[in-house]
């Protein structure tokens, strides 16, 4: 569901203590937190370490765990929903923070109280005091939201997604890990496309956790099952048809040099070389050639290409455009998947081929030999769409639903 269409959705003012999650902080300490009304450096970034803290623990995304996780998860909220879930968050408090009083308040705190993200006291007044600014925080990590401690508009959607909802995402990605769990090896790899991160499993545990960049909506990473076999490094990257269609025609007719600072060279079926200038830019001619952009620091790959066999030609890779993962919405590729860290990430993949520690891929990365490797006991790879889980500790975590999977109730992907 997107989020604007939430709106219309809200129940209208059901005021509620569902305590989702048990607060991480004894009353006492919160009591003395709240007696300031400003927060320190230090402090602010106390309570952004202790809401991360909540949602990394150690269990895979797709396990057993996390089924019976969800179904606990699912026992709490049905009860809940049932006597109308939590009320709206005024418009008003966009921009809230702490130290600011604002119409609006009052409700933010008993959304907060409602999710178990704030813990409960007697009474709620109207200030956005040092206890709020630690249940935002907290409600902002499992939203895979900047934990900021700010009501900004992202942040404001998520607290107006009405509980029956979330409901709804839990039951369906309960089903979703149900049907994964049972048919996954000892060493896999998770895409997870919602929340844009990919998770590294061995024995039982998540190994590393990596921020990622998936497709976006009208290039969707498509949903598979696969395993990683090749390393490709400082690699050439052949264009597909796909982007030659929609992106290069178009970048050549808005800058004919495009192509040559891209270092992007045009191939006829026979290897042959051409110019740009020998290529009609106003039709579709140049889909009939091939298009291969040399290694290099401009490579839109980056350092590596990380294979796996699949019949829609995506793959993983480094990018040079390093930045987006510092967003939260990290939907940009044309349905390849972009990796955070990727030198760790490779370092994990080639554990089992003898000399190809971190130091020794760093070095291929800086000299920028061209080299493939294949990967020895190629562990496996899933791609898939969960946008709720749970942790051991009870805390729920929740993702847009950003390709409608949800609101399509798409459960069997037939990966």
């Amino acid at each position: 569901m997107k989020r604007r269409d939430f709106l219309r959705l809200l129940p209208l003012g059901a005021a509620a203590t569902l305590p989702m999650t048990q607060p991480a902080r004894a009353q006492s300490l919160w009591d003395m937190m709240n007696q300031n009304r400003t927060l320190s450096d230090a402090e602010r970034e106390a309570n952004s370490a202790a809401a991360i803290q909540a949602i990394d623990t150690v269990e895979p995304i797709l396990s057993y765990d996390t089924a019976n996780n969800l179904q606990m998860a699912i026992a709490q909220y049905e009860p809940f929903v049932a006597r109308g879930g939590w009320e709206q968050v005024p418009q008003e408090t966009y921009g809230v923070t702490m130290g600011i009083d604002r119409d609006g308040v009052v409700q933010l705190k008993r959304r907060l109280l409602a999710s178990g993200d704030m813990p409960m006291v007697e009474n709620v007044d109207g200030s956005f005091d040092a206890a709020t600014d630690a249940a935002l925080r907290r409600f902002q990590a499992r939203h895979g939201l900047g934990v900021t401690g700010q009501v900004d508009e992202a942040t404001w959607y998520a607290l107006n997604v009405p509980a029956e909802t979330r409901l709804h995402q839990l039951r369906l990605n309960l089903l979703r890990v149900q049907n994964m769990a049972s048919s996954l090896a000892d060493r896999y790899v998770v895409v997870n496309i919602p929340a844009a991160f990919i998770e590294v499993v061995e024995g039982g545990m998540v190994a590393r956790r990596h921020t990622a960049v998936v497709g976006r909506i009208d290039r969707q990473t498509p949903i598979l099952k696969s395993r990683i076999h090749q390393i490709n490094f400082n690699p050439y990257w052949n264009v597909p048809v796909s982007i030659i269609r929609r992106d290069l025609i178009k970048y050549m007719n808005e800058n004919p040099n495009y192509l040559t600072e891209q270092k992007i060279r045009i191939f006829d079926g026979s290897g042959n070389e051409l110019q740009p200038s020998q290529i009609d830019w106003r039709t579709e001619e140049a889909v009939n050639y091939s298009f291969r952009q040399d290694p290099g620091p401009q490579n839109s790959m980056g350092n590596v290409k990380i294979n796996f066999h699949n019949p829609h030609a995506v793959y993983l890779h480094d990018t040079p455009t390093k930045g987006l993962f510092g967003e939260n919405a990290r939907f940009y590729s044309s349905g390849c998947v972009r990796v955070d860290q990727v030198q760790d990430f490779v370092g994990w993949v080639l554990r089992d081929n003898g000399d190809w520690g971190t130091a020794e891929i760093g070095n291929v990365f800086a000299t920028g030999e061209r080299k493939d490797v294949e990967v020895r006991n190629p562990p496996e790879l899933h791609t898939t769409y969960i946008s709720a889980w749970a942790n051991r500790s009870g805390v729920v975590s929740f993702r847009d639903d950003v390709y409608e999977f949800d609101m399509a109730g798409k459960v069997d992907f037939q990966v």
